[in-house]
């Protein structure tokens, strides 16, 4: 049966971990609704590629508009069956919206499914929803996730993790892990 997912976007949100996974939940016949705040339908956020080019840390280059295709401030986080959070540097300061922190809360409270990678774990340890669980996200991301009270998976970058109702990666090259391992936790049955 086909699902109603909110991903939580923002501006300069990491492309491949908005655009893969809007498009594969969709291929898979599920509505994605993708929404930022103080952006309508119709309105579009800026993207960032991040990539590993030698230095210490990634580097980031200009992405694609992304176009979000529902209000945020029309959003109904009991309407939906499943949460999307991408990474990027959107986490950074979405994480200080209190709507946003209450939509995640929503998910959590309802033990509905969460799929986050990335920084998107920065959005989940101020929503105050790690406590006692066992969380993936961007290396950098670790400390974020132990003071939120949750236990960091160190797993390889191409992996994933479930908890549960939540699901994690550490970055893009996860989501072929990552997206399947939500498609389980979302009951969706792909056959062959």
């Amino acid at each position: 049966m086909a699902k109603k997912l909110l991903m939580l976007v923002g501006d300069y949100v990491e492309d491949y971990e908005v655009m893969v996974p809007f498009q594969a939940l969709q291929a898979v016949g599920h509505r994605v609704d993708a929404v930022c705040p103080g952006k309508k339908a119709g309105e579009w956020v800026a993207t960032a590629v991040h990539d590993f080019d030698g230095a210490q840390t990634y580097s980031e280059k200009p992405g694609h508009r992304f176009v979000v295709n529902r209000d945020f401030d029309t959003v109904d986080a009991a309407a939906y069956d499943g949460l999307v959070i991408p990474g990027g540097r959107a986490p950074e300061y979405l994480r200080m919206d209190e709507r946003v922190l209450d939509i995640v809360r929503h998910f959590q409270s309802a033990n509905k499914p969460i799929a986050s990678i990335c920084h998107g774990a920065q959005i989940l340890a101020a929503a105050g929803v790690l406590k006692g669980r066992t969380c993936s996200a961007y290396p950098a991301c670790a400390a974020e996730v132990r003071l939120a009270g949750g236990q960091y998976a160190d797993i390889a970058v191409d992996q994933a993790h479930t908890d549960g109702n939540l699901v994690t990666a550490p970055a893009w090259p996860a989501h072929p892990a990552w997206i399947a391992q939500f498609l389980v936790v979302l009951g969706t049955r792909i056959q062959h």
